[in-house]
């Protein structure tokens, strides 16, 4: 009942926010709608499970011309989105680390480059075939350019959202997380591309596309080198005031977003010419943030700057729900519904096949392309840049706001069940030539004296310490893992490897586990899909009776009852790393952590010296 005594006072709001509004200046009076209403659907949101940035973009629609028309404004409007593009650019460019993309292996490199013109091209021909087949005609006509805009729209992944849950998950150093995280950062370069071509869409000037890369390249360099020579000890200087790192974070974007877009005018005071090679001030920004990426002092940079990006990223997406217009008629919501399906059929005839033919398992491949499944927010941005250039009508670009909001508030339920789709549809893709990774032939008669269930990092350095004190125990070690781009490395160790999903019981079955006399699994709950290490115990008890085995627990209720299921021995990762912290610390109040810390290096050598399967 207290719920319906809401409503009346929702029809007090507008007579209070004008009120209110009169005071002051009119920026601030709708960024303190945005922000008050955003707030209260973000938490409602929130409560339900649904992706807050539904909820910003949901604010605006109700603050909006065609809800309440609290914020009407077009240049505050406009003003707010800026300001969250640019922060946003700023801080992908801060988390690139070009060092680790290019040493990610053939799988990140070449589906990061083949990805985006792929989806592009089968997003141009999923529009030709739905004009044959009559959906979203009239609205498609509207934009002479549709086609190739729904193909750009659907190339990209929402990093905001995917990163979001890897990182909830504790997954983002998964193979499906970095598989995605690069993914994610090629996007975000082509996306740039994008933006830098779309104003001469109607008529490609390539003379003027290249001077723009020229800009770019010429903004790069002098940006690397002014922040590898100054920027670098400049931040080193405030190191000791954490709270200037924010303030000299902005300060250095600034000044690049305004060198970037004022390149033209001071190079004709230089030299009496334009040459078009102005930067837009989202990809000076990209810039900035790029160039400062690798500082000692990134990691500090990137938290407080990412404090104030989602302040802005909140006002983005509420600017753009300012903007959508009422849908004109149903085919607005038909056609956002045929963006989505497209988006998501994309990820399974784009991404997977990429991702499986350079070598990523055919599970790893299709978890990391449903976790994708997502329309980017920067699709929004080329929508919203679209309308100003003429090159689309509001309404196309209504539809491809809700076409976001279905694939946002799909995401969470795609990415909790990707493993559970792969099983249901692993007999198609085995039927249509994506073959899981053949199983090794068994040595006859091959006996284990160790069995690794699964490799990570826990099994990684264990692999090495049993490398460096009994590489014997190396050579009849077997370790059963389904990520095949590790099997290669885990074998120049010694050990044996096969394939192998821990969650089927028919596949431990046929790798020798029977033969081996220790078995230890490594994998805590948290990254087990599809069973846990109770489930698993009880499992290989009844394949493996004799056999010792132990098994790692993440909460202490669950020690019992994987003791029960059968294990010997049930360890605790955080219990161990607390007996070292113990020791640790013991030493550091005698004064002698000098030699605990030479005495332990000795032992797990140092960092530069170790070489592990997983660094």
């Amino acid at each position: 009942m207290w719920r319906l005594g809401l409503i009346p006072l929702l029809g007090l709001v507008p007579n209070l926010v004008f009120a209110a509004g009169g005071d002051m200046p009119s920026l601030v009076h709708d960024i303190g709608i945005s922000l008050m209403v955003a707030g209260a659907l973000a938490v409602i949101f929130n409560r339900a499970h649904i992706p807050s940035i539904a909820a910003f973009l949901l604010a605006g629609v109700i603050i909006g011309p065609i809800g309440l028309g609290l914020v009407t404004d077009a240049e505050n409007i406009d003003t707010i989105a800026q300001l969250g593009f640019i922060l946003l650019l700023f801080l992908i460019g801060l988390e690139i680390d070009f060092k680790r993309i290019l040493s990610s292996g053939r799988a990140i490199i070449v589906s990061g480059l083949l990805q985006y013109p792929l989806t592009i091209l089968f997003g141009m021909l999923a529009v030709k075939l739905m004009l044959m087949a009559g959906i979203g005609g009239a609205l498609l006509q509207e934009s002479p350019h549709a086609a190739i805009y729904i193909g750009v729209i659907i190339a990209g992944s929402s990093t905001l959202l995917v990163v979001k849950l890897f990182q909830e998950h504790f997954e983002l150093d998964t193979e499906p997380g970095r598989l995605s995280l690069g993914m994610l950062i090629f996007q975000d370069i082509w996306v740039i591309v994008a933006i830098i071509i779309q104003p001469s869409l109607e008529s490609p000037d390539f003379g003027l596309i290249a001077m723009s890369f020229l800009g770019i390249v010429l903004l790069a360099l002098f940006t690397v080198v002014v922040a590898l020579s100054f920027v670098g000890r400049a931040f080193t200087w405030i190191a000791k005031t954490p709270e200037l790192t924010l303030t000299g974070a902005l300060a250095w974007c600034f000044i690049v977003v305004f060198l970037g877009v004022n390149l033209d005018a001071i190079l004709e005071n230089l030299y009496g010419r334009n040459f078009h090679m102005s930067v837009g001030s989202g990809m000076a920004a990209l810039i900035a943030g790029a160039s400062i990426a690798n500082l000692p002092s990134a990691t500090e940079i990137i938290t407080k700057v990412a404090t104030v990006k989602d302040f802005f990223i909140t006002l983005f997406f509420v600017a753009l729900g300012i903007s959508i217009p009422a849908p004109e008629s149903f085919d607005v919501i038909v056609l956002a519904v045929a963006i989505a399906v497209i988006a998501i059929l994309a990820r399974q005839f784009i991404f997977f096949p990429l991702f499986y033919f350079c070598s990523v398992d055919q599970r790893n491949a299709q978890v990391a392309s449903i976790r994708l499944a997502q329309i980017s927010e920067f699709g929004l941005v080329i929508a919203f840049l679209g309308v100003k250039l003429g090159h689309l009508s509001p309404a196309f670009t209504s539809s491809v706001i809700f076409a976001f909001v279905i694939t946002a508030l799909a995401t969470p339920l795609l990415y909790g069940k990707a493993y559970e789709l792969h099983r249901v549809f692993q007999p198609v893709f085995e039927k249509l030539g994506f073959k899981a990774p053949p199983e090794r032939e068994l040595e006859q008669g091959a006996e284990y004296k160790l069995a690794l269930l699964g490799f990570y990092r826990d099994a990684s350095s264990l692999l090495y310490n049993l490398q460096q004190a009994n590489p014997e125990l190396v050579r009849e070690t077997l370790v059963v893992d389904f990520n095949v781009a590790l099997h290669e490395r885990i074998q120049q160790t010694g050990a044996h490897v096969h394939y192998g999903d821990l969650s089927n019981t028919e596949t431990l079955h046929h790798v020798g586990l029977d033969r081996a006399r220790v078995i230890v699994c490594t994998i805590p709950d948290d990254l087990l899909r599809g069973i846990t290490n109770r489930s698993l115990v009880r499992v290989v008890r009844n394949m493996c009776p004799d056999a010792i085995i132990i098994a790692n627990a993440v909460s202490l209720d669950q020690v019992e009852l994987i003791y029960a299921a059968g294990a010997d021995w049930v360890y605790q990762s955080r219990l161990e790393a607390a007996r070292a912290l113990n020791e640790a610390i013991d030493e550091a109040l005698a004064g002698r952590i000098d030699v605990f810390r030479e005495k332990r290096t000795q032992i797990n050598l140092s960092s530069e010296d170790r070489r592990e399967v997983l660094d």
